[in-house]
């Protein structure tokens, strides 16, 4: 049979979806699911004329219709100059049932969930895709692919993969050098190409993984600076990108991930499966709620408010349906084979776990277990954010810690765990625990204990679950919240400003005390088990002047202030030689939990577990990981302390690294220091001591 009578030609596959250029044909492949639409025309635009197309295709069910995907196969020769493409979906008024809420309005000209490209012409506008009202001229469409395309050259440097080094950065793209501050290219700032001009600075700090912020298409015109309200799952945001050609966000976003590998740097994508930016009911109708409203999201049992919102966002994509799922698994599977990214942290990861009547699925959520059956997924880095965003339904799972509540059905007593096998997840426990102890909370040492050991109280260290430390990622600040430096610098429930006032430094004992704390904060962080993560621009205290939740502020408020780097280089010589001093030192990252190799004590032999405590000694055995042995000391009161060493070593113990030691002394090189002469020693007030014994060898 010819190319030209087989029926693919003349009718076109339902898979894949999306568009799709066929070469051998000189043909486009469209494939749209909708279960509910009763008719869908295709739409393609030229450049210059976005309101009226130059070409419609209206669907034969008998012929473009396989199950609930609608197809069709369209020459080059048809389409013309063709370069953007969008659909008109018709289907049932809304009929009131809770299971099949539409919204069809076959005025708005609607994105493919899976164009690859998102072109907003410049009319653009978020009001128009609200109401009944055509759309046209004004919508956001997806871009064709390229009639020749071109293979994007990976090189021959192999995608990195850390262990024991592993240390997260994670970073706003445009944030990360909008400002004139960067020293980036003028032409670079606030791009993808700005990111690979920072990557000499990465690889002198240290970290070997950056997770970048949402970098899915977005809209614009709305309050969303951190990119939280995607409107397509496959599109790399077109802001980001250096050419504005549309299509060339792929291209850019490939370049940094090539530059990245090549340095040796993992990359994970924030991204964000639980709603998109089309909101409630008096949302904006771009694609999916045009395209098949009651598949993508959940119901509620409110009409007045007929989406379930467990997002705090307006919606809930209904991650219980096997269409949604597929939408999922293929978005995460294009990044990971197409753009070549290492792993993804999953915003809201709990909204997985919610069956379609909105109760909690605790023993077998389907997504779960399709991303684990994937080829291309289940050997990436999978990181949850174990909980949801709207405060009137509780649904936190770190690791075994569940707790749910609220008006729908709870979880089964026989299963109370976050479902994702292996992943890890951002460990608010370990963050919380180690704000209250710097800050001055009495009574923390239990938990810091915990926290440091790899918080095996929701990540069990037993024969039966055998949770591994690494699962809990470790993180004192992130996007979400004050930085680093905030949390020194003003007073909120996790926070001091050591004297104040707010903000501004009050005397030169408030100045060195907030920079104090700052190393102490970075000192837990790289001395616990786990996997370490920190904001980008903590190292050298960026400030966001108190804000802790700038989702929609894109200004120098919320860009990375380069200039501080200067000012505070000691800072940022410091959190340089911790990840170091992490690396350097492979004990303290284990892909098991310390047990016998650790020791613990006070400022004498027994640990002080009272209300009153603030100090924690431990020794760190480091023979079984080829190591050398470690001895802490943490005072975390506000006058000093007098520790007492407690495990002899042959070679002597050497203090490497002391928190209360201004300007670039606070880490030592081992070389350079001279083994203690007493094992007793005097902590300031507020300070860590680290003490090294050389392992002997042979």
């Amino acid at each position: 049979m010819g190319i030209r009578t087989s029926w693919a030609f003349s009718e076109g596959l339902p898979t894949p979806l999306g568009c799709t250029w066929i070469n051998e044909e000189r043909s486009f492949n469209f494939a749209l699911y909708s279960k509910y639409a009763n008719r869908v025309t295709l739409l393609i635009y030229d450049g210059a004329n976005y309101s009226e197309p130059n070409f419609q295709y209206v669907f034969d069910v008998l012929r473009n219709k396989t199950g609930r995907i609608w197809h069709a196969r369209i020459p080059d020769g048809e389409i013309k100059e063709g370069r953007y493409y969008g659909y008109s979906v018709e289907g049932p008024v809304d009929s009131g049932s809770r299971f099949e809420r539409h919204a069809f309005h076959p005025e708005k000209v609607l994105l493919d969930p899976y164009a690859t490209a998102v072109f907003l012409p410049p009319n653009f506008d978020r009001r128009a895709a609200c109401g009944g009202q055509s759309n046209a001229g004004r919508a956001a469409l997806g871009v064709l692919p390229s009639t020749r395309p071109e293979l994007f050259d990976w090189g021959l440097a192999p995608q990195p993969k850390h262990d024991s080094d592993l240390i997260v950065y994670e970073l706003h793209t445009r944030g990360f050098t909008r400002s004139s501050t960067s020293g980036t290219d003028a032409n670079h700032r606030g791009t993808f190409a700005g990111i690979v001009d920072k990557i000499p600075y990465l690889l002198d700090l240290g970290v070997t993984a950056v997770e970048l912020m949402p970098v899915f298409q977005f809209d614009p015109s709305e309050p969303n600076y951190w990119g939280y309200m995607p409107m397509n799952f496959f599109a790399a945001h077109d802001g980001y990108a250096l050419n504005h050609m549309p299509g060339s966000q792929r291209r850019e976003f490939q370049e940094m991930v090539k530059a990245l590998h090549g340095a040796g740097i993992e990359i994970f994508l924030d991204v964000v499966y639980n709603h998109t930016n089309e909101g409630d009911e008096t949302g904006p109708v771009y694609s999916l709620k045009g395209i098949d409203n009651s598949t993508y999201y959940m119901a509620s049992d409110d009409p007045l408010h007929p989406y379930a919102d467990f997002t705090g966002t307006g919606n809930t994509l209904h991650c219980a349906n096997r269409a949604v799922r597929q939408l999922i698994l293929d978005s995460l599977t294009y990044w990971a084979t197409e753009m070549r990214v290492d792993g993804f942290r999953f915003d809201l990861a709990s909204v997985f776990s919610r069956n379609s009547d909105g109760s909690i699925n605790l023993s077998a959520p389907p997504i779960f277990g399709d991303i684990a059956g994937s080829h291309h997924l289940s050997c990436l880095r999978l990181i949850a954010e174990p909980w949801e965003g709207n405060s009137k339904h509780v649904n936190y799972q770190l690791g075994t810690d569940v707790r749910v509540s609220g008006s729908i059905a709870t979880a089964s007593a026989l299963q109370k765990a976050f479902p994702g096998n292996g992943w890890r997840q951002w460990n608010d426990k370990f963050r919380s625990t180690i704000r209250r102890f710097v800050k001055g909370e009495a009574g923390m040492i239990p938990d810091l204990m915990t926290r440091l050991y790899g918080s095996a109280d929701v990540f069990p260290d037993t024969t039966r679950e055998a949770y591994r430390p690494w699962q809990s990622l470790n993180y004192v600040s992130s996007h979400d919240g004050l930085t680093l430096f905030d949390l020194v610098s003003y007073n909120t429930n996790e926070s001091w400003n050591c004297g104040g006032p707010d903000g501004a430094f009050l005397s030169d004992a408030v100045r060195s005390l907030r920079k104090q704390q700052v190393r102490n904060f970075c000192c837990l962080l790289f001395l616990s088990n786990g996997t370490p993560m920190f904001r980008a621009g903590d190292e050298f205290l960026q400030t966001q002047y108190g804000l802790e939740n700038p989702y929609a502020v894109d200004s120098e408020a919320t860009w990375i202030d380069w200039s501080r780097l200067e000012t505070y280089r000691d800072i940022q010589h410091f959190w340089k030689g911790m990840i170091a001093f992490r690396k350097d030192h492979p004990s303290l990252g284990r892909s098991h939990f310390w047990r016998d190799d650790v020791r613990w004590y006070g400022t004498e032999a027994h640990v002080d577990l009272s209300q009153s405590s603030q100090s924690l000694a431990y020794c760190l055995r480091g023979a079984s990981e080829s190591d050398d042995d470690l001895y802490v000391m943490i005072n975390g009161a506000s006058q000093p302390l007098r520790f007492t060493i407690q495990q002899p070593s042959a070679s002597g113990w050497r203090r490497v690294i002391d928190t209360s030691i201004e300007g670039q002394g606070g880490i030592v090189d081992h070389d350079k220091t001279q083994p203690l002469t007493s094992m007793d020693v005097q902590l300031p007030a507020r300070t860590i001591v680290v003490c090294l014994s050389y392992r002997e060898l042979g």
